[in-house]
């Protein structure tokens, strides 16, 4: 008996003793093993495509930069310079994919143009990486599918980059989304919404981002991989105008301002509707005939949901005088003003919007989704490429929110995938 409760104790006395050690010790990773970080840890990232955007974010609170990977090696430069001490100690890679099995990268910043997103994010999840991926999520509706998939095969924390949905002030509305949230959620407004989205409700499309038609072929500068920038996109003779800043006005690799812009803007609203998980049931489109390659501009995209709420894409600026939102009864207009008389008295008497998880280090730490995820910014990227396709095919489209495909038109269908040059899928 006595020789138990010796036992007892001693047990009893190691399991205070490490309890208290865990409470005064920074267990290391290794310790813990890939998955199981110590909540004073700071990640490791990697970052891919190290131009404006991607040395822009180097210094996250809460990461620290372990490894970039450019196909130009005076972006490698670049980000090395922008990096503390010069970036000494810090992995450099032309290819991502030696990159993404580092042992030592928690978390893989997608920061290339949008034709390179869902692959490159695809392939780190699947190497068992969190991935921070820039906007637009992908350049194709089925890319994006196959990128939730990874994620959710893998069991990793994805963020796409836009955050209006939860942080900053949301362009011309002048405050932040969570109260246009609040708005709509009151019934206030009625239902459905019609939300119009141009300059005059404080959202520039940004149509200097137009490609050129009579590109003459040059020669690639000696630090590029020019066949690695192109990667899965057809094979075109250089040109300065197609990469880098440029790159947007060429459907190879984006769309224009509504790729460049659009997932910022729609986004919030896909969000302050309701519409997370599902998509629009129609898109109806304006414009000039696309040029095959080169991008054009637009006058207006309306995109119809099922339950008959819009968005309406108001390219040339016709609409002057629209409503933010509008409902049948009542107004939202820029500046959060309102022809409902004593509106933010009255909405002061309803909840405010369910809490989002809005730090990413702390989502990787603790195992959760973050605000805006692989789910919903799917459903928001697929909103800007159903304009694409529209826009490309220069027809108005039905779509299935749930087979996420279009009804009756095979044309459009084919462009759910943009095809691949080999070796790259996704």
């Amino acid at each position: 008996m006595g020789k138990k409760v010796h036992q007892s104790s001693r047990r009893a006395f190691m399991r205070n003793s490490l309890g208290a050690l865990a409470a005064f010790t920074i267990v290391p990773r290794h310790v813990l093993g890939r998955g199981y970080l110590a909540p004073s840890d700071t990640l490791t990232k990697a970052v891919v495509g190290t131009g404006g955007m991607g040395r822009g974010h180097f210094g996250y609170a809460g990461t620290r930069v372990v490894a970039i990977c450019d196909v130009d090696k005076s972006h490698i430069q670049k980000g090395l310079n922008a990096l503390p001490n010069g970036g000494k100690g810090v992995k450099t890679f032309a290819d991502y994919r030696e990159l993404i099995q580092l042992p030592e990268v928690d978390i893989v910043h997608v920061a290339t143009p949008p034709h390179w997103h869902g692959i490159i994010a695809a392939d780190a999840a699947r190497a068992g990486k969190d991935v921070w991926c820039e906007k637009p999520m992908t350049a194709t509706i089925g890319e994006g599918k196959r990128l939730v998939e990874a994620v959710q095969q893998h069991g990793r924390i994805f963020r796409l980059n836009t955050w209006f949905r939860f942080s900053d002030r949301f362009y011309g509305m002048g405050t932040t989304v969570e109260p246009i949230k609040k708005l709509v959620e009151s019934g206030l407004l009625g239902w459905p919404l019609k939300v119009t989205i141009s300059k005059h409700t404080g959202f520039d499309w940004k149509f200097y981002w137009v490609g050129k038609t009579n590109l003459e072929p040059q020669a690639v500068p000696k630090e590029l991989d020019y066949d690695m920038w192109l990667g899965p996109a057809p094979y075109k003779p250089y040109n300065v105008h197609r990469v880098h800043s440029t790159f947007r006005g060429y459907w190879d690799y984006d769309g224009g301002g509504l790729g460049d812009m659009g997932q910022h803007y729609i986004d919030p609203v896909q969000y302050f509707l309701g519409k997370d998980d599902t998509s629009p049931v129609k898109v109806e489109v304006d414009a000039p005939q696309q040029h095959s390659d080169a991008v054009g501009t637009w006058r207006k995209i309306t995109y119809t949901y099922a339950d008959g709420c819009q968005i309406v894409l108001d390219g040339a600026g016709t609409e002057t005088k629209a409503a933010y939102i509008e409902g049948p009864k009542g107004k939202l207009y820029p500046g959060f003003k309102s022809d409902i008389p004593d509106l933010e008295k009255k909405l002061a008497q309803f909840p405010d919007p369910a809490p989002q998880v809005t730090d990413f280090v702390e989502a990787v730490k603790k195992r959760q989704k973050f605000a805006l995820n692989e789910e919903n910014g799917h459903r928001s990227a697929t909103i800007v490429n159903m304009g694409k396709i529209a826009l490309q095919l220069g027809r108005n489209l039905e779509f299935d929110p749930v087979k996420q495909e279009f009804v009756n038109d095979e044309g459009a269908n084919r462009l759910i995938f943009q095809p691949m040059r080999g070796p790259w899928t996704i």
